[in-house]
């Protein structure tokens, strides 16, 4: 195969797979953007904001759910391949979104609709689990000559499903108009997620598998129980064995998850539970930063192949420290206020997003790679990515908002010291 050739062949792989990772997003970005209607609708409270953060609290069950998805899949991955756990993921994330789109209300059902939310949540988040790190571990073991390529690939699908989450919001509030949207129209981007998965369900089917299993007999039962034993032994002793990396891993991941549901979910939920904006303009600004995000993302593509990923990644990081603090200038002074603080805000975020998952990925060689970054990414997100937007929400009604960003920013530098102490003790592995 020429080297053109090879490129464009390379592009579909990716395009496969990044598909579904940017639906992954859509679904999960739209629980989180539309948590003031989800309230209402299943978890009704004593006032819109307490509705609003019965929902959230939801929401970051869903995160407390992906250690369990990373691990149990990531091992699977590890021991039988890569392929199948990505069709199955896509699929699980799919039909919950589509369960919650067409769900009778708490009117109706009473508490069996909330609990039912509530097992979306949790089986959309072990899915979660394993997609978004596997994903990008899939991506560079196809992909292994061109890591900053597939960092960015990777990061405008996830943005693009971010962008598309408030987008389809914006434009079924604008359609539909403010009352509509909270009686019904909320619905339609669940469903509309829903029936997408079956699309990218097809597209996975094609992808090729990376990790090659030694060849045995297909009647050799004994003889494939033994292998299958030894693998997981294997796999297991990596993830001792780099222990360190997987520490860092929570914390890279961590830190700017954190960051990001701050932008993604805090900020918008905010604005309009607490503040009361208008939400078409919420979801105006949302969408123009998922924009940002995307746009952004597909210029770093073209460009982080010419130094390493690993000073990006500090230099990056290092700048969302200061970045945080923007947090404390949005008071409920209107969408202009709002506007300022999520785009300035997202012009650092882009370049840590765009990154974060690749290099925490490089610092595992291949054989444990699924269930360590599975470990990592899970507990990351769950300790500090999905109680990020609650946590934020909290404090500003309690009058602790300064709070917020010194945690946030102590994250941040947490991160970076032990991505150091971790590449410079076990170094670092692309593709292999």
């Amino acid at each position: 195969m020429d080297s053109r050739e090879s490129r464009r062949q390379d592009t579909r792989n990716l395009f496969a797979l990044s598909a579904g990772h940017a639906l992954e997003w859509f679904d999960w970005a739209m629980f989180g953007l539309l948590s003031v209607y989800i309230g209402n609708a299943f978890f009704p409270g004593d006032s819109p904001a307490s509705s609003t953060l019965n929902s959230l609290a939801v929401f970051a069950v869903g995160f407390v759910a992906r250690p369990i998805g990373g691990v149990v899949f990531g091992l699977v991955a590890d021991r039988i391949g890569r392929k199948v756990v990505m069709i199955g993921s896509i699929g699980v994330t799919a039909l919950a979104s589509l369960i919650i789109g067409v769900l009778p209300t708490h009117e109706v059902l009473g508490v069996w609709a909330g609990i039912i939310v509530l097992v979306c949540r949790i089986l959309q988040g072990i899915s979660t689990g394993i997609e978004a790190p596997l994903s990008n571990a899939y991506g560079l073991e196809l992909v292994p000559h061109r890591p900053g390529y597939v960092a960015g690939f990777m990061a405008v699908f996830n943005n693009l499903g971010n962008m598309l989450a408030p987008l389809t919001s914006f434009a079924t509030a604008a359609l539909l108009g403010a009352a509509a949207m909270g009686e019904y129209g909320w619905r339609v981007p669940f469903i509309l997620g829903g029936l997408l998965g079956f699309v990218v369900l097809w597209l996975r089917r094609s992808l090729p598998e990376t990790l090659v299993a030694p060849g045995e007999g297909a009647n050799d039962v004994v003889g494939a129980s033994r292998r299958t034993h030894t693998e997981a032994i294997q796999v297991w002793r990596g993830v001792r064995q780099y222990w360190l990396s997987v520490v860092a891993a929570v914390f890279i991941i961590g830190a700017i998850m954190a960051y990001n549901y701050t932008w993604l979910a805090g900020l918008p939920s905010l604005a309009t539970g607490a503040y009361g904006e208008d939400p078409t303009g919420v979801f105006a600004v949302s969408t123009a930063m998922s924009i940002v995000l995307t746009v952004g993302a597909f210029v770093l593509s073209r460009v982080l192949d010419k130094w390493a990923l690993s000073a990006w990644f500090v230099v990056g990081r290092l700048l969302a420290i200061p970045m945080i603090f923007l947090v404390l200038v949005y008071t409920g002074g209107g969408i202009g206020s709002l506007a300022a603080v999520m785009l300035g805000g997202s012009l650092v975020l882009v370049l840590n997003l765009t990154i974060f998952n690749t290099v925490a990925n490089t610092l595992f060689p291949q054989h444990c790679r699924g269930t360590a970054m599975g470990i990592g990414y899970g507990i990351g997100v769950a300790l500090f990515g999905g109680t990020a937007s609650y946590l934020f929400v909290w404090l500003r009604s309690m009058d602790l908002g300064g709070v917020f960003p010194i945690y946030i920013a102590v994250l941040c530098a947490i991160s970076v010291v032990l991505y150091l102490v971790a590449k410079r003790r076990n170094g670092i592995f692309i593709g292999s």
